[in-house]
């Protein structure tokens, strides 16, 4: 039996359990990897006190100060669902592991949402690609299309530059979403190019994609690009449907919580992060949140008596 058990590796887990060392309290981290979407990040200049920092650098970092602390790690864990017995949790993992503890931090984050267009699922691997950390370098010289005017879509193409000879940008508004600093580098690139006001139809390919078809919204006209890549960045799904018998869900699937202590609707049970309803999501914000749930989870052990 652990006195707390964190869900997530991602800032807001590892905030925690940085945490929860220093506190002493006998906690369990588990962990399906330390990437999640920081880990996709080519480039982080938002972090205070750092300039610039890669995300899989970044989360090595916040990893390396983790391990310093004792603290027990699961990693390469799913967990599938999280159960209230009398006093306690009980977490059943995908691997059909069984862990207890007194009280639960809910850090998973995000997964991408996906376009729900045809052709999609057929290529993912092939040509489609929710990551370009990952798999921009498969891409050299070739043309590519990036889904989504946000912040996301547009680190994404910009970071595409360094291999794709032209990337499209699509969005599905009439403007743009992404922050001014982005939208001005995409636009002295020339390499990228913004179609605003488009609707994603279909993707088409043989073994791999070869066109991606979009319908102007105003004109209602069909139109199709050449392109051998799609990169989809439309936005996130929370990763908490393991607690549903547990928690709230607001409109966007994400927990809600009391954002003055981070407790879900079940005493004892906090969530932090991106999983969450905090309306920004931002490193340095699900960071934050990281130590504030550990913070109130740690007043709730003690005010109930059971640290």
């Amino acid at each position: 039996m652990f006195d707390l058990i964190i869900v997530g590796g991602g800032p807001a887990g590892i905030t925690a359990g940085i945490y929860a060392a220093r506190k002493k309290i006998n906690t369990l981290l588990i962990s399906k990897d330390f990437a999640g979407q920081v880990g996709k990040i080519s480039s982080i200049d938002n972090w205070p006190g750092t300039e610039n920092i890669s995300g899989i650098e970044f989360l090595e970092n916040l990893k390396k100060h983790l391990k310093r602390f004792t603290i027990d790690i699961k990693e390469g864990e799913e967990v599938f669902e999280i159960r209230k017995e009398k006093d306690s949790f009980e977490i059943t993992t995908s691997q059909k592991n069984k862990y207890s503890a007194r009280a639960i931090i809910i850090a998973s984050g995000v997964k991408p949402r996906l376009l729900g267009v045809p052709g999609e699922k057929e290529f993912i691997g092939r040509g489609i690609s929710y990551c370009s950390t990952c798999d921009a370098p498969f891409f050299e010289g070739k043309t590519v299309a990036v889904i989504g005017g946000g912040n996301a879509g547009f680190e994404d193409a910009l970071d595409l530059t360094k291999y794709a000879k032209k990337i499209y940008i699509l969005e599905f508004s009439s403007e743009i979403r992404a922050d001014e600093i982005l939208l001005e580098q995409a636009k002295k690139n020339k390499k990228i190019e913004i179609i605003l006001s488009a609707e994603v139809k279909e993707i088409k390919g043989k073994n791999f994609v070869s066109a991606l078809f979009y319908q102007e919204k105003e004109s209602k006209k069909m139109k199709e690009l050449a392109v051998e890549g799609v990169f989809v960045q439309i936005g996130h799904i929370s990763v908490g449907g393991f607690a549903k018998e547990l928690v709230d869900f607001n409109e966007k699937n994400e927990i809600k919580i009391d954002f003055q202590t981070n407790e879900t609707k079940t005493p004892g049970l906090f969530a932090a992060g991106d999983v969450t309803s905090i309306p920004f999501k931002q490193v340095v914000i699900a960071a934050g949140e990281g130590a504030k749930a550990l913070l109130s989870c740690h007043k709730w052990l003690k005010n109930n008596n059971k640290i």
